[in-house]
């Protein structure tokens, strides 16, 4: 909002009010929260291309975390080039991948949306297998649990034709290793890819 426009006409009132009243009137203006609020950041940002794309990843970010189907075994990442989003990843219900989509689409600034997210197969063996990975990797007990906790759990587990892949941040090489030895005590899994990241 323009400041000058809301204190201007103040500043120009006749010397015969009390000056008291002046300050008095100017002091409420200021102390108002909208007055001098910053500008939204992609308003404000909107000529850094480095600023902007860094407000508009936390958007996405925010946006993919909340989304009411996304959850442990889907994975989805994004690039940003401009007000461009690329999304890829995989995903185990094909309404995950439109409602991502559709999400990040409407956030303000976003002027293309490339969607390269992929829908895994709909096998109830798949289903099996990641359950049973689930259970090995965040069962009561284990080291590993709170990697399970949160909206966005940092340990995801994607499966696909009955290959595991981990994909995620831990907190040390430890925990990574300890994930993929984990991870491949499953029965029936046709190979285990770890991709957790330590950070």
């Amino acid at each position: 909002m323009d400041t000058r426009k809301e204190i201007a006409p103040k500043a120009g009132l006749k010397k015969w009010i009390f000056p008291v009243l002046l300050i008095f009137t100017l002091s409420a203006v200021a102390g108002t929260p909208k007055v001098f609020a910053a500008p939204e950041p992609e308003i404000a940002n909107r000529g850094t291309p480095t600023n902007y794309e860094t407000w508009l990843s936390n958007k996405v970010y925010e946006r993919l975390v909340t989304m009411p189907w996304y959850n442990v075994f889907d994975n989805v990442e994004y690039k940003i080039s401009g007000s461009k989003i690329t999304l890829l990843g995989q995903v185990v219900f094909p309404v995950t991948r439109s409602s991502v989509a559709d999400s990040v689409k409407g956030i303000k600034g976003v002027t293309q949306v490339v969607n390269e997210v992929k829908d895994l197969p709909l096998s109830p063996f798949d289903n099996q297998i990641r359950w049973a990975e689930y259970r090995a990797l965040f069962s009561e007990g284990s080291p590993l649990f709170h990697y399970s906790l949160g909206v966005n759990p940092r340990i995801h587990i994607i499966v696909d034709n009955s290959r595991v892949t981990l994909v995620g941040v831990v907190n040390s090489r430890a925990d990574r290793e300890m994930a993929g030895l984990r991870a491949k005590t499953v029965p029936m899994v046709f190979s285990v890819k770890n991709e957790l990241k330590v950070g």
